[in-house]
């Protein structure tokens, strides 16, 4: 329950900012719904494990359903896409073009659902030098 309740989030992110803007969300109520590669987000991996996931990603993402995806291919791409038709927000953190080159552009997720609020998480921005690096919480602290 919450001021969020009934609000349905798609959770593309990965890494810390994504998923925390997201879990956020979730706290409010949101339904979030995380979309990952079949081999699971970065944060899984990372750190310690606790009964195979790291704890880092624990932290991150509670209040989310999860649903592996392999976007590379026409199946996984139709289901998100009756996700998108579905959902109220969708984030994304990926470096800027990449979900433009999945076929995932914005202009292409509002063709679907207009009223969709579709939010881009970007460390450097979307144009500029360092527009295309990736970027981690120790650079962002320096």
């Amino acid at each position: 329950m919450g001021p969020l309740e009934g609000i349905k989030v798609l959770d593309l992110t990965s890494m810390v900012s994504g998923p925390v803007a997201a879990m956020i969300l979730g706290d409010q109520g949101a339904d979030v719904m995380k979309i990952e590669p079949l081999y699971g987000e970065q944060l899984r991996h990372l750190g310690e494990k606790h009964n195979d996931i790291s704890a880092t990603f624990y932290s991150c993402n509670r209040n989310k359903r999860s649903l592996a995806l392999d976007l590379k291919t026409t199946k996984g791409q139709e289901v998100l896409w009756l996700l998108i038709e579905k959902a109220d927000v969708l984030l994304q953190n990926f470096r800027p073009g990449a979900i433009e080159r999945m076929g995932f552009g914005e202009d292409k997720v509002r063709q679907r659902n207009s009223g969709i609020i579709f939010v881009s998480i970007s460390g450097f921005g979307e144009d500029g030098p360092y527009a295309h690096k990736r970027v981690y919480d120790p650079i962002i602290q320096g």
